[in-house]
């Protein structure tokens, strides 16, 4: 092979690799451009669907999700979706509700239905079942053309959530779906976060439902990851000390952390000395060491309150580049100091962040 054949078979390559990467652009502008378009058609049928789910909710009803396929999957984690956010919730497959799981359904619940055509046959014999027993329907299909249903479905429902017609992402050549389902899903996460919304949902709520993994750890409390506390192994030293006396004090603390704190009289945080300051302090002007710390300290640090969350130290730490993060308590008193050693180790953030 020539050098000018290996060329323009690598040429031939690149410009293969840059095709493909232009077609999946465009797959997920598709996908993108379906969910927008949906964003610009909120109606009052979506408020009236949030009032279903509030009012289910508010009296112990479970939200019932159904679809079939794809759908089914959507489904799925829409409902999961909602249990997270604290609307009572479980998936139910339409074949298995027609034999013995129509059990799953209660007078109280509200159900989610999901069929982009509207016309699945699972879907539509139990949605027809379920209006007989007076149960509110939420259909999420293709939904209404020129004011009138234009499936069985939508025909059967209390709300129709309308995906509109969608085609699916891939330059025509492919039916799988793609963009209909993901409409279907943004669908169902705003229906959720409103829902949650409306009652209130707070990340303490959140907190209880996810204490797992690094949603839940994210969610506790910025002091239980605290290992430098007043009162135990915190070095806090007054603004009159010298910075030789206030070493030496912190001396004492066995695992002391990369800093001490600095009060005032009134027990006030007024500054932070890192070994960084000890070490430019010694490089510069070892004298400077009988000097008081409030001369050599940085005054004002930044600081959380004890009511603060570790989201709020991460988002900290990750602007300001802080190593060390006071917290206090509502009389900016110091209660802790937070190391980035403590994010890093419950894997919150990474050395290289």
């Amino acid at each position: 092979m020539t050098p000018q054949t290996d060329q323009s078979s690598a040429q031939t390559q690149a410009e293969t690799a840059q095709q493909e990467r232009d077609f999946m652009s465009r797959a997920m502008t598709h996908e993108a451009d379906a969910i927008n378009r949906i964003a610009t058609r909120i109606d009052e049928q979506f408020t009236k669907a949030v009032d279903l789910l509030e009012r289910c909710a508010d009296a112990g009803g479970t939200v019932v999700v159904s679809g079939l396929g794809k759908s089914g999957y959507i489904g799925s984690k829409i409902s999961a979706t909602l249990a997270s956010l604290g609307i009572p919730s479980h998936p139910v497959h339409p074949t298995e509700a027609a034999h013995g799981d129509l059990g799953r359904f209660q007078s109280k619940d509200v159900v989610i239905c999901l069929s982009h055509s509207g016309e699945t046959e699972e879907v539509v014999n139990l949605a027809a079942i379920l209006r007989q027993d007076n149960l509110p329907i939420i259909a999420i299909t293709r939904g209404i053309v020129d004011g009138a249903p234009e499936s069985a479905l939508a025909r059967l429902a209390t709300v129709v959530l309308s995906v509109g017609v969608v085609g699916e992402a891939g330059d025509g050549e492919y039916l799988a779906p793609t963009s209909s389902t993901t409409a279907a899903l943004a669908i169902g996460d705003a229906l959720s976060l409103a829902v949650a919304r409306r009652r209130s949902f707070t990340h303490e709520d959140f907190h209880a439902r996810h204490p797992g993994g690094q949603l839940g750890s994210l969610l506790r409390p910025a002091m239980e990851l605290v290992r430098f506390k007043a009162g135990s192994n915190l070095p806090i030293a007054n603004e009159s000390d010298t910075v030789s006396k206030a070493l030496n004090d912190a001396a004492q603390v066995v695992r002391r952390p990369g800093a001490l704190l600095v009060t005032n009289d009134s027990g006030k945080l007024t500054g932070i000395f890192t070994d960084s300051d000890l070490r430019r302090l010694i490089l510069s002007n070892p004298d400077d060491l009988q000097k008081p710390i409030s001369e050599i300290m940085s005054r004002d640090p930044r600081c959380l309150t004890i009511d603060a969350k570790a989201t709020d130290a991460v988002a900290m730490f990750r602007e300001y580049r802080a190593d060390e993060i006071p917290i206090v308590d509502h009389q900016h008193k110091p209660m802790g100091l937070l190391d980035v050693q403590d994010l890093i180790a419950m894997k919150l953030v990474r050395e290289s962040t």
